[in-house]
């Protein structure tokens, strides 16, 4: 159960449908009670517009006070993404696609990856998989036509040095934290883009 649990909160299936059904419900208050004139569901509407975007504003400015507990909260995160790699479909593109994308492995290591039980590396271990990294880890070839998925095998015994070679060593979290930072002025002016909207809506409702 508590697993079962784990797995959910990260998966993003369940996070799109919820962030989709709520969506639907709000535009569904405005759209209805601007067409039938409804006052209860337009004062819904108006409350759950402003429920959003005070809980967007307050999430930016603790993100912004707590950075380092924000860090944290990803690490764990990061950290129990990877221990259910192999429980969620789902969520196992999403890591793979992380991990090309930042060119990353694992949270704050590739040997972060011991933490999951297949790419465990003790001796104790019976998976073919021990002491590997998935192939999303692995250096791209530009020319390589065909992926090989088992370019990860054996690489948490070997050395920083020696891995890098073959895998990138570098953790994600790391690798977030500095694109977010090059692109702060990115991410704040898509996050005024959509609040402003919502402002304006408040503002002419209660007009």
């Amino acid at each position: 159960a508590e697993a079962a649990m784990a797995c959910l909160a990260v998966d993003p299936a369940i996070l799109l449908i919820v962030v989709g059904v709520l969506t639907f419900l709000i535009a569904f208050c405005g759209c209805v009670g601007s067409l039938r004139e409804n006052i209860c569901l337009l004062q819904v509407f108006s409350v759950c517009l402003t429920v959003v975007f005070l809980l967007q504003l307050a999430a930016g400015v603790l993100g912004f006070v707590f950075s380092d507990k924000a860090r944290g909260k990803v690490s764990e995160i990061i950290n129990g993404a990877i221990v259910h790699y192999r429980d969620d479909l789902d969520l196992q593109n999403l890591i793979d696609f992380g991990q090309k994308e930042f060119s990353c492995c694992g949270g704050v290591s590739y040997k972060d990856w011991s933490q999951n039980m297949y790419f465990n590396c003790t001796a104790t271990n019976p998976s073919r998989e021990r002491c590997s990294v998935p192939f999303s880890c692995c250096l791209r070839d530009a020319g390589q036509a065909v992926i090989n998925t088992m370019c990860g095998h054996g690489m948490q015994a070997r050395g920083y040095l020696e891995a890098s070679a073959f895998i990138h060593t570098n953790g994600c979290i790391d690798k977030l934290v500095n694109w977010t930072h090059s692109n702060l002025f990115l991410l704040g002016g898509i996050a005024v883009g959509l609040a402003l909207p919502q402002v304006r809506a408040l503002t002419v409702r209660r007009v």
